[in-house]
This record gives structure tokens, C-alpha cells and sequence, in this order.
């Protein structure tokens, strides 16, 4: 990654290591050749190995990147200054000053350039300052900043208010000869160490200047009045960090801006427009992939149903890179399977939609997003069905199905029948046949399942009556077998099955009420009854429980309540189940 390059880069300059900076912002720059902040701080390293005609190259680049910001400028002008080139010095300051016009940093190197083109053209002038050549330019920053011993003193602002006065008049070196910090910095700039003992007064130089009177009772209003300690005053760094950092934190605002106006003009549908806005946004920040799914879901409103998928996409990627919130990235591949749910024609289209789905879950289990795989799956299964629709080959299955019952197969009916089933699903005869084989193989459960489904496909059907009828009298549920029987014959008044049934029904019913049944039977059907539903809320309902109590008590009650057909219906019912017996 460009960042981690850069990084780099950053920690070797501090370090005073120049050249590993500069190898670290080349790659840098590889990874991101249009970032002007990467050339910006290569330039800079070049400088401070007064490779100046390298450090010419990046700062032009620079202002050709991004031609409105000022450091690059100073970059610029810095680098000119370290080619003698003090005109074009001069016009580089100026021009960043024309873009920030308060640029202390822009303004100190304007005078440095003035003043060494004017030194070119200077005759007669008083003696040059010795040591004025040591505190000129940028490149004074750099060797401090390079050098351990006076690198923490950077971060200290009186010791940078003396530095910035000295480089403005090299003459006021004297007012600082008695600070220990100003002349481990001067020994730097000189390259010469310098020692001072406890009382050891260091043997330096004059400074020279027009009168040597006026230099001495400078040094006397020192020693008489201690200078002010100045205010605070931020000192550029040699890198970008601060501006950069700055920058990002104005482009983020500004794309928060953005984000804004599109929820605005997605709220109004107002598409386009909400488009524009996210799009802006996505260019002033790419680290936030809300940007990218709130593009996605205009998209996905437009029914554009491509370019909704490939920013879902993007931000999926982006997000992992990013380490985003996985929420973000769960809604972003949520997003995603509806966009493809939208396109899917057939059943194998759904596979990509439904996986897609899983992912999103495993980021987050979302309800939303388990509901729509949940429609995913169920759509899947709908269009399976349809494409597998073949009422012929149905017909065909069915009939070895038929074959296989009368050979007494009934597992390879059922395969067969089950088949015709998948090829025709609402074929009322296949299901009535599957029942049959069901109730021969005592898979009463499963066969009243077919049954009831016979029926509800096409009620007129009367096969589907005995089916069922016979499921539930082996499943000793003689009274609802009577009351399918029945309902059958409202159909067919004179099928001699449904009739037949009724009569066994009837039998059975009588011979309970007698209580002509082995205990073991009696004790068998009152067990089932009692996990009937419909036996309980009988059982629990106050008024039946009196008349129980009254058919048992009160005679006359009881005769009463003979007269009363749905009290009658549902004693009728006891009796049948074995509840209740009549002596």
C-alpha cells in the first residue's frame, strides 16, 4: 500500500535518513502516481541531500498535481534557491503566496531569495555576515531536524523564535551566545562541535557589523535584560504530515456533505441528482463505503441493475481492505443478491442470489436479510417445479406407479407416484393413489397427508373421501371417518365405497357405545382420544362437563339435555372415543 510506503518514507526523514526516504517514497509514488504529497515530501529529501536539480524535479510535479496548494510552491522556490536560480526563487514564493498569503514559511523564503539576488548585484557593501550562509534557506531546518542533538529542540518554540530571528538578521546571533541550544544548533549548522564546560566560556567570533560600539552595548542590554520569552510559534515540519492530515480531515467534511445531499434526493427520488452527489463524495473520500452501498441503492431504484452489483462489489472489497464495519459489509452483499434477484430468469439463477445471502448472514444475521433468502429459496423451489412441469410424462409415471400397486410394490409405486408428483403437482389422482399406498405400508400420517391434499385440488373427487376415510377408521378415528364418508356422498349420494364405509363406521361407533370392547381396545382409544384436540375442548368446556355430571346425577337434567342436538353431537363424539359409555 501507498500509505504504508509512505509511512516509511515519513519515519526515515525524521530519522535524518534521506536516502532511505527517498526510496521509500518511490515506491509510494508507484503505488500512487498522482499523489502530489508523495512528491512534495520526496523533493524535500532530495533537499536535504542538496540534491537540488532532483528536488527541482518532484516540486515541479507537485505544483503540476495540484497547482492550488502553497507548500508546493515553497517546494519549489527552495529548490531554486539551492540552484542559485534566486529570480525563479522569488517568483515560486510568490506565487504560493498569491494562493496563501499569511505563509510564514513562504514568507521567509521570499526574503531569503531577495536577499541572495540582491547580494549578486551588491558593490562597496559592508562586510558579508561570516556565518550568514549557515542559517540561510530551508536547508537550515533540515540539518536540525537530521541531527538527534537538536531535533527535540524543534518542538520547543522559544528555541524556534531565536532560530527563525537569527535566519532573518544572522546578527542577532549575538543575543542568543549565552543559550547552551543555540550553540549546539550553530555547531551543527558549521559542522564543527562545540563544548562548554560548567564555567568555560566558549571563544567564538564576533559577529561583525557596521559599528563595533553598537555591537557591544547589544551585548550589554542582553546581559541587562533577559529577551522575552516569545509566543508560541508552530515551526513547518519538513513533511506534509500536518497539511495533509488537515487536507484529509477538510475532504472528509466536505464528502460527509455530499452523502447529505444525496439522502436528500434519494428520499425526494430525485435519482440523478443523488447519483451526482454520492459520486463526489466517493472522490473526495474513498474511505467510507456507505458511499459506495447508497450509490448501490439508487442503482438498484433505477433498475440498473449492473452497476448496483459492481459498487456492491466495490465496497465489499474496499470494506475488507478498509477492516470496515462488518455490518457494512453484510448490507453491501444483502444489496447485491436483491440486484440479482431481480435479474434471475430461471431456477440456477437463484443459486448465486441465494449464496450470496449466506455471505451477507455470516457478516450478519440480519432478519431482513433472512427473510429475503428465505423468498430466494422459495422462488428457487417455484421455478424448479415450473421448468420440471411435464403433464405427460406425469400421466406416464402415474401409470407405473399403477402397475407397481398391483404387484403389491408399494415402496416402487410410491417412487413413481412421487415422480408424476414433481412433473405435475397438482394431479388429485397420483395423490390419491400415493395415499393408498401409504395406508397399505401403515404410513397413516403420511397417507392422510396425501388425502387431504386430494381433495383440496379437487373437492368433487370422491376417491379422495375414501382415502381418507379409510386412514382415519384404521387410525380407529370412527367418528371423523363418518363424517368424511358423508361429506363424500354429498358428491357421489350413490358410491357404494363411501356407503360401505359409512356402514363399517357405524358398526364400530355401536359396539363402543355397547361396550362390547376388550379393555386393552377401550384402553387403547381412550388414550388416543385424549390427544385429540377437539375430545379435549370438549372435556374442558363447563358447560359439558355439567352434563356429564347431570347425565350421572340428574336424570331429568340429563333428559333435558337429550333435546339439545349440539350437546347430543358432541356426547355422540365421547361415545365414539370411548370417553362415555351408555348402559
Amino acid at each position: 500500500m501507498a500509505d504504508e510506503a509512505k509511512a516509511k518514507g515519513n519515519a526515515a526523514f525524521s530519522s535524518g535518513d534521506f536516502a532511505t526516504a527517498i526510496r521509500h517514497f518511490s515506491e509510494a509514488i508507484d503505488l500512487s502516481p498522482n499523489n502530489h504529497v508523495l512528491y512534495s515530501n520526496r523533493s524535500a529529501a532530495y533537499a536535504s541531500l542538496q540534491k537540488y536539480s532532483d528536488a527541482l524535479t518532484d516540486a515541479k510535479k507537485t505544483v503540476e498535481l495540484k497547482p492550488d496548494w502553497s507548500k508546493g510552491y515553497s517546494r519549489l522556490g527552495a529548490a531554486h534557491l539551492g540552484l542559485s536560480q534566486f529570480d525563479d526563487a522569488v517568483s515560486a514564493y510568490k506565487k504560493g503566496l498569491e494562493i496563501d498569503p499569511n505563509n510564514e514559511p513562504l514568507k521567509s523564503g521570499l526574503a531569503d531569495a531577495k536577499k541572495a539576488s540582491a547580494a549578486r548585484f551588491s558593490r562597496g557593501s559592508a562586510p558579508a555576515n561570516p556565518f550568514g550562509d549557515a542559517f540561510s534557506g530551508p536547508e537550515m531546518w533540515a540539518k536540525l531536524t537530521a541531527d538527534p542533538g537538536t531535533r527535540v529542540y524543534l518542538q520547543q518554540p522559544d528555541f524556534v523564535k531565536m532560530m527563525q530571528d537569527i535566519q532573518k538578521d544572522p546578527n542577532n546571533l549575538n543575543l542568543y551566545l549565552k543559550d547552551q541550544r543555540v550553540m549546539q544548533a550553530f555547531g551543527v549548522l558549521l559542522n564543527v562541535k562545540i563544548n562548554k564546560g560548567p564555567g568555560d566560556d566558549v571563544d567564538m567570533p564576533d559577529i561583525s557589523s557596521p559599528s563595533s560600539s553598537s555591537s557591544s552595548e547589544r551585548k550589554r542590554a542582553a546581559e541587562a535584560e533577559p529577551p522575552k520569552q516569545p509566543e508560541p510559534e508552530p515551526e513547518p515540519e519538513p513533511m506534509e504530515l500536518a497539511d495533509e492530515e488537515k487536507e484529509k480531515k477538510q475532504r472528509k467534511a466536505e464528502a460527509q456533505k455530499e452523502k447529505e445531499a444525496g439522502n436528500a434526493a434519494y428520499k425526494k427520488k430525485d435519482f440523478d441528482t443523488a447519483i451526482q452527489h454520492y459520486s463526489k463524495a466517493l472522490e473526495l473520500d474513498d474511505e467510507d463505503v456507505s458511499f459506495l452501498t447508497n450509490r448501490a441503492a439508487v442503482y438498484l431504484e433505477m433498475g440498473k441493475y449492473e452497476d448496483c452489483i459492481k459498487d456492491c462489489d466495490k465496497a465489499v472489497e474496499r470494506g475488507r481492505e478498509l477492516r470496515s464495519d462488518y455490518k457494512m459489509i453484510a448490507r453491501a452483499l444483502t444489496r447485491k443478491g436483491t440486484a440479482m434477484g431481480k435479474t434471475a430468469k430461471c431456477s440456477k439463477d437463484y443459486e448465486p442470489v441465494i449464496e450470496t445471502y449466506q455471505k451477507a448472514l455470516t457478516e450478519h444475521r440480519n432478519p431482513d436479510t433472512l427473510k429475503k433468502l428465505n423468498e430466494a429459496e422459495k422462488a428457487k423451489k417455484e421455478l424448479e417445479q415450473q421448468e420440471y412441469y411435464d403433464p405427460e410424462l406425469a400421466d406416464k409415471e402415474r401409470e407405473k406407479g399403477n402397475d407397481y400397486f398391483k404387484q403389491q410394490k408399494y415402496p416402487e409405486a410410491i417412487k413413481h407416484y412421487t415422480e408424476s408428483l414433481k412433473r405435475n403437482p397438482k394431479d388429485p389422482k397420483a395423490y390419491s393413489n400415493r395415499a393408498a399406498c401409504y395406508t397399505k405400508l401403515g404410513a397413516m400420517p403420511e397417507g392422510l397427508k396425501d388425502a387431504e391434499k386430494c381433495i383440496e385440488l379437487d373437492p368433487t373427487f370422491t376417491k379422495g373421501y375414501t382415502r381418507k376415510g379409510a386412514v382415519q377408521f384404521f387410525m380407529k378415528e370412527y367418528e371423523k371417518a363418518l363424517e368424511t364418508y358423508r361429506e363424500g356422498l354429498k358428491h357421489d349420494p350413490n358410491n357404494q365405497e363411501l356407503l360401505d364405509g359409512i356402514g363399517r363406521c357405524v358398526q364400530q361407533i355401536n359396539r363402543t357405545s355397547r361396550g362390547d370392547v376388550t379393555p386393552e381396545e377401550l384402553k387403547e382409544r381412550q388414550a388416543k382420544a385424549m390427544s385429540d384436540p377437539e375430545i379435549q375442548n370438549i372435556l374442558q368446556d363447563p358447560v359439558m362437563r355439567q352434563v356429564l355430571v347431570d347425565f350421572q346425577e340428574n336424570p331429568k337434567a340429563a333428559q333435558e339435555h337429550t333435546k339439545n342436538p349440539g350437546v347430543m353431537d358432541k356426547i355422540q363424539k365421547l361415545i365414539s372415543a370411548g370417553i362415555v359409555q351408555m348402559k
